[in-house]
């Protein structure tokens, strides 16, 4: 395994060195997209009429961790707020994910989506960096992470692209390979076809490794497995324990090639006009949803 990381390792360090520089710029104070320059977003008092309804979309089955991790945020911000921010869940993508997911946020919809930080890198591509392969070898080390100025430097940098960052770190678990096949060396991965999913990193880095990136939705995935359409994947172990992958690929190579995490993203326009008082209590729960997770 050390010698797949070292393969990795040329791409990791020109990424963060982009992060770097960009980092060593002067900040942009030109107000978010959407925002409001006033104090306090402007909001002052809370409509007792004021009502929105949001559809949170995510490709995690419903046994998974991190779809009971936003129902139980839902819940809780339908309660806090009275019923004035309600939010619809809907996982295994019912509805758009991925890039398709994100570009409904950027275009202004009533909508959250939890996507891995990678796809914020088609408009910060920074990002990308953030979360590279082989980057982490404990949760703490990404946490800290994204507390740095660097990292709040990219956030504000979405905003400006029109998306408002609510989590970063609803973290699931480091990313291993799955299949029937024994891997321990980079030349066992030669011409594996691995399902991936449609982020270019990770074709990419999963490419870079030696096998044969295959992107695949997450609902075709088990079939494919089964049908030989790809010889296995990459995933955390709560994805192969909730989704019983190991009764079709039995054997898992801990590479821990990157750690899954999945953020919460927002469009600008539609948070500026929810009330300062909602705004509190949504950020509050997202973020207290994701430090619950992985405690």
């Amino acid at each position: 395994m050390k010698r797949i990381k070292s393969l990795l390792s040329g791409l990791l360090i020109v990424g963060m060195s982009a992060m770097v520089v960009a980092g060593c710029g002067a900040k942009d104070d030109t107000p978010a997209p959407g925002g409001n320059e006033t104090p306090g977003n402007g909001q002052t008092e809370t409509p007792d009429d004021f009502k929105l309804v949001l559809r949170l979309s995510h490709v995690f089955s419903p046994e998974e961790q991190l779809t009971k991790s936003m129902d139980l945020v839902a819940e809780r911000i339908l309660e806090k707020t009275n019923g004035a921010i309600e939010i619809q869940t809907f996982p295994q993508a019912q509805l758009a994910v991925y890039k398709d997911g994100l570009e409904q946020v950027v275009r202004g919809s009533d909508f959250i989506s939890v996507e891995d930080p990678s796809y914020l890198g088609d408009y910060v591509p920074d990002f990308k960096a953030l979360v590279g392969p082989m980057l982490y070898s404990e949760f703490d080390q990404y946490t800290e992470m994204i507390k740095t100025d660097l990292v709040k430097d990219m956030i504000d940098r979405a905003e400006e692209a029109g998306i408002k960052i609510l989590a970063l770190d609803f973290i699931f678990g480091f990313r291993n390979i799955i299949t029937n096949r024994i891997i321990v060396e980079p030349e066992d991965l030669r011409g594996v076809k691995l399902r991936t999913p449609g982020s270019q990193l990770f074709i990419d880095s999963i490419n870079a490794m030696g096998g044969a990136a295959t992107p695949l939705p997450w609902a075709e995935t088990l079939s494919a497995v089964q049908q030989g359409v790809v010889d296995g994947l990459e995933g955390s172990e709560f994805t192969n324990i909730a989704n019983k992958v190991y009764e079709i690929a039995s054997n898992v190579a801990l590479t821990k090639h990157f750690l899954g995490t999945a953020g919460a993203y927002i469009s600008t326009d539609v948070w500026a006009k929810i009330p300062a008082e909602y705004q509190t209590i949504i950020e509050e729960e997202f973020r207290y949803g994701a430090e619950e997770m992985i405690q």
